[in-house]
């Protein structure tokens, strides 16, 4: 009997950790388990005729805010093709409302509600005769009657018996990958389902280091833990950063979602020793107004996380990820304003701007009525509006938030970015204003490439104060060739034409003394292996002033080029 686990995933770089670990817990019919992973960018028809062809007798499939309606359309056909196999769903969208489900989706079999590792392989001992489908805890289905049946809650899993879910590595080349070391928050924070579970259970570090041991010893590029709150534990995270610092490959990078609140003194001294990019943290905000977050359960005091935020910003050496979510109770557009120049004074590696999605099963989704939340009837379930925000200012926020993922989430215009700030009163204002610019030019709504952002952003700049023209022009060309050795040149650089003998002896210089590019990476390279890989770029006519980008040697925050100072050539 094959039992066919359907994932379909955000985008192709994801993989879906659900569907490994059940496989991975199937037990004696592991070999029975097929996994299918999509993404919601593939055709429906071409899904469909997928799923057909490998002839599965039971299908289930992962269901989440980002793929639910693609579900949805989904199962209307497959039933008509396969009308012989049952179908179950699983997975946070579908665990807290059932029995609607099944009203509303009449060719699925049942749900598998919960954590489902022991649940589906006690499903799949039903299929293979044994016991009754009745006794099965964390089922929600339909009986031979059409009646549903509710088998009572799964008890929590013990994290240490469940398998480890990576073996084989090469279907996950090119693929980030999701590991899970604890299951549980202690926080209550009202937007979000992790809080529905208080009881943090912890896999024993004995086992994490070893299944971390093997995502080093494979030279995996990025492990995301998805653990809510990684450092909940001082002494478990201490043991744990220590493990990564002492068995580093110089490859692999680890990202964590942590309270920053949290850290103590040793953990931020760990964190200040580790190698550049090792480490990557995301720290959730959400607002820095005490009201707001009084009323999400929220208890942070924001000057603790500026504090420890600065003070590993002191390392120079680990991604910050620093978030807010827009559309919160008490939560207006000055307010947003207020919390999001208080964040982006820290200055992190990422600065993402959220919205409220009102989950079900969430304290929100239950309250949202009485916070006058109103939000769309689809997955997401995003916001539109609050009783404190209206939708034209949730519009004006996603304006800027696409503002802020391009021109400075990137770090491909970050000494430009930081000029600009100059012209305004406070942060926000800048991305305010460059909204308003790509609304007013017509520029939103199109495919931009990254000269072609440039560009515009020149030319907002020179809208606000032509007079900066030369200092505004200058900062574009060092964020320019920081980047990359762009094979077009805008025509507001300075003209190297009549100049590139003397930059070809600078090179042959350079190969033979290595003056300003040294190290072995470079010793057995020509002028002009030296020029592919590296560029020379004068700034300013009037200065002289040159300076060499050395592409070999990137900023592993920032991913710049090194960039050298050059006397004369």
């Amino acid at each position: 009997m094959k039992t066919l686990l359907i994932a379909i995933n955000a985008k192709y770089i994801h993989s879906n950790l659900a569907v490994y670990s059940l496989k991975a817990s199937a037990g004696q019919w592991k070999d029975e388990v097929e996994i299918a992973e999509y993404t919601i960018n593939h055709l429906r028809e071409d899904i469909l005729a997928d799923i057909y062809r490998r002839k599965p007798d039971v299908a289930a499939i992962s269901c989440y805010i980002w793929n639910m309606e693609y579900v949805q359309s989904l199962l209307k056909d497959l039933k008509k093709v396969l009308p012989e196999v049952d179908i179950w769903l699983g997975g946070p969208e579908v665990s807290y409302d059932c029995e609607e489900v099944l009203v509303r989706e009449p060719s699925v079999r049942g749900i598998m509600a919960g954590e489902g590792e022991t649940t589906f392989r006690e499903l799949l001992g039903w299929y293979h005769g044994e016991g009754s489908l009745a006794e099965i805890k964390g089922l929600v289905y339909r009986d031979e009657a059409g009646k549903f049946c509710r088998t009572g809650v799964r008890e929590y899993e013990k994290l240490d018996e469940l398998p480890f879910v990576y073996g084989d590595m090469t279907k996950f080349q090119n693929r980030i990958i999701y590991y899970e070391s604890s299951r549980g928050c202690p926080f209550s924070c009202s937007y979000c389902l992790s809080s529905i579970d208080k009881r943090v259970r912890f896999r024993s570090l004995p086992l994490v280091k070893k299944e971390l041991a093997f995502f080093l010893e494979q030279k995996v590029p990025q492990v995301k833990f998805v653990d809510r709150t990684f450092n909940v534990n001082h002494a478990r995270t201490k043991e744990l950063l220590r493990f990564i610092k002492e068995n580093d490959n110089g490859i692999t990078n680890f990202h964590f979602e942590i309270s920053a609140d949290l850290l103590d003194d040793e953990e931020i001294g760990l964190l200040n020793s580790l190698r550049p990019g090792l480490v990557q943290l995301e720290i959730g905000v959400q607002s820095t107004d005490g009201q707001v977050l009084t009323a999400i359960h929220r208890a942070v005091d924001f000057d603790v996380i500026v504090d420890k935020v600065r003070r590993i910003q002191k390392g120079r050496n680990v991604h910050q990820h620093l978030d807010l979510i827009a559309g919160l109770p008490y939560g207006t557009l000055k307010e947003f304003r207020s919390s999001f120049n208080d964040v982006y004074s820290l200055r992190p590696q990422q600065f993402q701007l959220g919205f409220l999605k009102v989950l079900k099963g969430s304290e929100m989704g239950r309250r949202a009525e009485e916070f006058g939340v109103v939000r769309t009837d689809r997955p997401p379930y995003e916001v539109l509006s609050t009783d404190w925000l209206s939708y034209g200012e949730v519009l004006k926020i996603k304006g800027i938030e696409e503002m802020v993922e391009v021109y400075y989430n990137s770090w491909q215009f970050a000494r430009t970015v930081e000029l600009l700030t100059e012209e305004f009163e406070d942060y926000f204002g800048l991305y305010e204003a460059l909204a308003d610019f790509y609304e007013e030019q017509g520029y939103n709504g199109r495919s931009h490439s990254r000269m072609e952002r440039l560009l515009i952003l020149r030319e907002f700049a020179l809208s606000l104060n032509p007079a900066r023209q030369a200092a505004f022009d200058q900062a574009l060309l060092m964020d320019l060739y920081a980047r990359e050795k762009s094979k077009s040149r805008p025509a507001f650089a300075p003209d190297l034409s009549g100049r590139k003998n003397e930059i070809y002896e600078f090179y042959k210089k350079e190969a033979g003394e290595h003056q300003y590019l040294t190290g072995d990476t470079y010793e057995a390279m020509n002028a002009r292996q030296l020029l592919n890989q590296t560029h020379l770029e004068i700034l300013s006519e009037e200065t002289e002033k040159w300076y060499l980008f050395d592409y070999q040697k990137r900023d592993p925050l920032t991913g710049d080029a090194r960039i050298i100072q050059i006397q004369n050539i």
